[in-house]
């Protein structure tokens, strides 16, 4: 039982360290290549950890192989489109100039109800607004309202505004997020500073957001 347990934990490990080096990708956004080489590595996993008969090496060396191999894939497609489009495909336009390729939905065996959920999901309720539809290579829509029914942006009215950057969570949980400082151009002596105007504890704070401008806000742990 505590050789399983070991086993398990040891290719859990090697799991997360090979995801880690593939890239920072949710499922859905996984391309063709990346999706079948988790698959394979999640496959080829569980052999070793149910059967104990079975080497530990059996299982990593050929997650590490598949790994290898990713990467070489990955690495040729950024030099040449042509594999890219094989591997990954290539975007396809299902609304264009505000018509519908009804083609292209039926290539895609793309359903009107699946089309609708889509444009639903990028809150288009409807689709006389949407002028260009494009379904990318791993699956997500990407849209482009007409211009009469596209929100006015402060750029097209005259109006300036002060770029302060996005805001950052510089404590979480009492924890000062150094990284989140750094990017915000704020300094430890200003956070103290500040926590001591708003007459709050650091080890208070459950999340504290901050931008470039120094627009902050607080948000006090449960019970403070």
């Amino acid at each position: 039982m505590v050789i399983t347990v070991l086993r398990t934990v040891l290719l859990y490990i090697v799991i997360i360290f090979a995801v880690r080096i593939m890239g920072k990708r949710q499922i859905s956004d996984l391309q063709t290549s990346e999706l079948v080489v988790t698959l394979l590595i999640s496959d080829i996993a569980s052999i070793p950890m149910q059967n104990t008969d079975q080497t530990m090496l059996s299982g990593i060396i050929p997650i590490f192989v598949l790994l290898v191999c990713e990467i070489f894939v990955s690495l040729f497609m950024m030099k040449s489109n042509k594999f890219r489009k094989i591997i990954c495909g290539k975007p396809v336009i299902v609304i264009n100039n505000g018509e519908i390729d009804q083609k292209a939905m039926t290539d895609l065996r793309m359903s009107t109800e699946d089309l609708f959920e889509e444009l639903r999901q990028k809150d288009v309720f409807d689709i006389q607004e949407v002028s260009f539809a494009i379904i990318e290579t791993n699956g997500k829509m990407s849209i482009l309202k007409k211009p009469s029914c596209d929100t006015v942006k402060a750029g097209q009215l005259g109006v300036q505004t002060k770029d302060n950057g996005m805001q950052a969570v510089i404590v979480s949980d009492g924890e000062i997020a150094d990284s989140s400082m750094q990017f915000c151009s704020l300094t430890k002596k200003w956070l103290r500073q500040t926590l001591i105007n708003e007459k709050v504890r650091l080890s208070d704070i459950f999340i504290m957001t901050a931008d470039r401008g120094r627009k902050y806000n607080i948000i006090k742990k449960a019970g403070v």
